[in-house]
């Protein structure tokens, strides 16, 4: 593995953990959720800006990502 992928991992373990806690959900939850509505490729596909910004603005462009999806868990 690479330092920018053990990066990512991290990145998203987080974000995970962080959407967990908002959604009052489990961590396993989170993911699948996250996996379902593609949140987490969006999360690794736009890495380089999304690290830059707050995890709670993660947080908030993942719900929106799933909402758009399909996704049933709101702002």
């Amino acid at each position: 593995m690479t330092s920018k992928q053990s990066h990512i991992l991290e990145y998203l373990i987080c974000c995970i953990g962080a959407f967990a806690e908002r959604f009052s959900i489990s961590n396993q939850q989170a993911y699948q959720h996250l996996k379902k509505y593609q949140a987490l490729d969006f999360l690794k596909k736009h890495y380089d800006i999304e690290h830059t910004l707050s995890i709670d603005d993660a947080v908030d462009d993942c719900a929106r990502i799933c909402q758009r999806h399909g996704g049933d868990i709101t702002l």
